[in-house]
Parts: structure tokens; sequence; C-alpha cells
């Protein structure tokens, strides 16, 4: 069995720089239309199909593909408490924010308020356990983040071992307990 993770579309938010986190906030106009010329490959297409509820990652789900498209409130985005909203950049200027960067967080770094890597794959983890067939799954970067970095056996600490593109299918595959990465991420393909 094997999962593809793909990374939800733009928003307003995102070209600002501004943390989403788990703030409802839909994609952009322009990504809306840039995503409509968009599908999943074909080898994937009968695959089940799962979304974070958030409506940025369902709008991408709905987009990309013409299956049945099952929500499941564990694929919301890391809580990013007091971060949420705020720019990166404006942060990262602040000391007393806290904040740093995500190869700086350690498994157990946590927002003020907020969620640590570690709580959010604990979250996650039984959704992937309880699936039964290939299935796509469209959510957030840091549900992402996570389960590569358990792919690739990385403790946020140091540089990452992987890029997080949009319009790229992750496949994982489970070998035993583990999921591990399958090959290079894959493009989605043009309608």
């Amino acid at each position: 069995m094997k999962i593809g993770l793909i990374r939800h579309g733009r928003t307003e938010w995102n070209d600002a720089g501004r943390l989403q986190g788990r703030s409802d906030i839909p994609l952009s106009e322009a990504e809306r239309e840039r995503l409509g010329g968009l599908a999943l490959p074909p080898s994937w297409k009968d695959a089940d199909i799962l979304s974070s509820p958030l409506k940025r990652a369902r709008e991408t789900a709905d987009i990309l593909t013409e299956n049945f498209v099952r929500e499941d409130t564990a694929l919301i985005e890391l809580d990013l408490g007091d971060w949420e909203g705020k720019r990166g950049v404006d942060l990262l200027d602040d000391p007393k924010s806290g904040y740093r960067h995500v190869e700086e967080w350690g498994w157990d770094g946590r927002p003020p308020n907020g969620e640590t890597p570690r709580e959010l794959l604990t979250r996650v983890e039984p959704v992937l356990t309880g699936l039964e067939r290939d299935t796509v799954i469209v959510s957030h970067i840091n549900i992402m983040r996570v389960l590569l970095a358990k792919a690739y056996d990385w403790h946020f600490d140091g540089e990452m071992p992987f890029r997080i593109k949009r319009n790229r299918l992750y496949v994982l595959r489970r070998e035993g307990e583990n999921w591990v990465l399958e090959g290079e991420p894959v493009r989605l393909v043009a309608r």
C-alpha cells in the first residue's frame, strides 16, 4: 500500500508570508485557476482521497480529483498558537516571540500555546495505520514535515534532508511498521 502526500495550494496568507496554522484560509483565486489545469498522475486516479477539513486543503483535493473526498480532522495543520497569523520574518526579528526556523525545533519544540511536531505525529499516525488501500492525503506542510521527518529519520535538528514543493506527490510505502519514501516526488500532470 502507498500513500501520496500533497500540500494544499497557495492562499493569500501564503503570499503574504503569514503563518496559517489552523486558521481556515481559502485558496487564492489565482491558485484555484492554476490548480484547475492540474490532476493526479494516472497511476493514482483510483486512489482514495483524504483531506484536512481546512478550506485550502479541501479545495485543493476537490480541484485535483473527481474522486469522493473524505475529510479527517486529525489532518488539520499544526497548532501554531500565538504565532498564527503573524509573519515568520517579523517573529524572527522579535527575540521574545520564541520563534525559530523549523530546523531548530526538535520534536518537542512548541509554539507558545501551540503543539509540538511530536504531538502532531501522534495525532496523524493512527490515520495512516487505518488506511486499507492506496490513498492521496491532501494536507499541510507540517503534516508532511512530520511524516517525511520520520521516513528520513530526521529530528528537526539541522538541515532538512528534503524540500516540500507544491504540485508534487510525495509517495510513502509501508515497510513493516515504518513508512519509507519511494523515489523522488512525482509532478502533478496537466489536464
